[in-house]
């Protein structure tokens, strides 16, 4: 029996489903989802059309609102709004280095994460609308990775969609992973310079610290093994629209003075371990570079870790032997964060599996989507850090009908930093489109 209760301005309803682990094999293995409808108060729900939200990540559950917080207060307005924790996150059959031995050995859980991908998601869906719906086809807001399924469900089951809405998450079509990250590391580059230029006293605080780091690496609250890698990682904030002020501060607080010399502060490390720690989305890291892998006979074979010895300026013990700033990594995964990272160290057998798994199915249908009929509309943020902007432009141009709103606005994460403005946006190009 769902369950109703209240926050300022709204009022919530609990949903679980169960849904097929593998859809191809429907009367097999069962998993749980959990989802939150979000209704404003006053409105009655059986008069609102639905609106679908798919978060960022991989990984990452639906994010938990206090009322009408960010993009939601404009959602509200015209919308029942399901939150969906996507299977693995959040309250949906949780993945992590505590539940995955329930799966076996290494070699069991790698075939059991394979079932966590966009394709998967998607059908999750669509398994659950007819229930809420009554058949009706709903809106899906996509952020980020939730644009990627958002884009698989347009190539998939797009009857199911009255509309689609995607910020910051327009995938390639065809790109490996490899040649993702190819594209991504010259993007981090420039997110490094802009930071140095915006606060020129971080190169020499950045230096000192990796210098630190690379003579005596420090264990983080909880176990954290920060290495210079580690350190260089702390980069990933960089795409954010204030993830270049969050760097900043962290960074001037690195150091404190204690009887034996110079120490790292617990305040820096703690920071630190904020940041760094995949404990609350372990996801994120087992199937990172599984969600481009299209190719039935290729693994990914940590494409991010091959690429960037192509790129030496990321290289840290050659910075430190010159005179060159630290540069920051982005968002991409290593076979050293299965070792630094407690909460992911347990599952590096598994990693390493998936890594060079092939048998990957295509997540696209060109023709399909060059065919499209549903209303979409896509904010693509300039130089977005995380999602290659020429890319996103080039899947535009191959859906039919696909209506963008390129902006220096904001960074990835604008429709949580602009909000109501992004998603009006969206709405009204999709209306203008319908």
């Amino acid at each position: 029996m769902a369950h109703s209760y209240r926050q300022p301005g709204t009022v919530l309803t609990d949903h679980r489903f169960t849904v097929p682990l593998d859809h191809t094999r429907p009367d097999g293995e069962r998993i749980e989802l959990y989802a939150r409808e979000v209704v404003a108060s006053g409105k009655d729900p059986q008069s609102l059309p639905w609106l679908l939200y798919l978060e960022g990540g991989p990984g990452f559950g639906a994010r938990r609102f206090i009322g009408r917080q960010a993009w939601l207060e404009r959602a509200l307005a015209d919308y029942r709004v399901l939150l969906l924790d996507q299977r693995g996150t959040g309250r949906s059959t949780p993945v992590n280095r505590q539940t995955l031995p329930l799966r076996g050995t290494p070699a069991q859980q790698a075939e059991y994460l394979a079932h966590f991908r966009s394709d998967s998601i998607v059908r999750d869906a669509e398994a659950i609308r007819p229930g809420l719906t009554g058949g009706a086809p709903w809106t899906v807001l996509g952020q980020s990775f939730g644009g990627f399924c958002a884009t698989h469900y347009l190539s998939t089951a797009p009857e199911g969609l009255a509309a689609a809405l995607i910020t910051g998450g327009l995938p390639s079509l065809t790109a490996t992973a490899e040649e993702v990250y190819e594209a991504a590391y010259p993007r981090i580059e420039r997110k490094n310079l802009a930071h140095y230029a915006r606060y020129p006293m971080d190169v020499e605080r950045a230096r000192r610290i990796a210098a630190h780091l690379a003579e005596r690496p420090a264990e983080l609250p909880g176990g954290y093994r920060l290495t210079v890698e580690a350190f260089q990682s702390l980069g990933l904030v960089l795409g954010s629209g204030d993830g270049s002020h969050q760097l900043h501060y962290l960074l001037e607080d690195a150091f404190v003075p204690t009887p034996a010399g110079p120490a790292l502060s617990d305040a820096f490390l703690e920071g630190a371990r904020a940041l760094l720690s995949f404990a609350g989305h372990p996801l994120y890291a087992l199937v990172h570079e599984a969600i481009y892998a299209q190719d039935p006979a290729a693994p990914t074979a940590w494409a991010a870790e091959r690429v960037r010895a192509r790129h030496p300026r990321f290289d840290a013990a050659k910075t430190l032997a010159g005179d060159e700033p630290l540069l920051f990594t982005g968002e991409t995964i290593h076979p050293w964060h299965f070792t630094a990272d407690p909460s992911l160290a347990p599952l590096r057998e598994t990693a390493d599996l998936l890594a060079a798994r092939t048998g990957w199915g295509p997540l696209y249908d060109p023709e399909r989507l060059a065919a499209n009929e549903v209303p979409v509309a896509a904010a693509v943020y300039h130089d977005d850090m995380y999602v290659d902007t020429a890319h996103s432009l080039h899947t535009a141009r191959a859906v039919r009908g696909l209506r963008t709103w390129v902006t220096d606005e904001f960074e990835h994460d604008g429709v949580r930093a602009g909000g109501p403005r992004v998603l009006d946006r969206l709405l009204a190009l999709v209306r203008d489109e319908a």
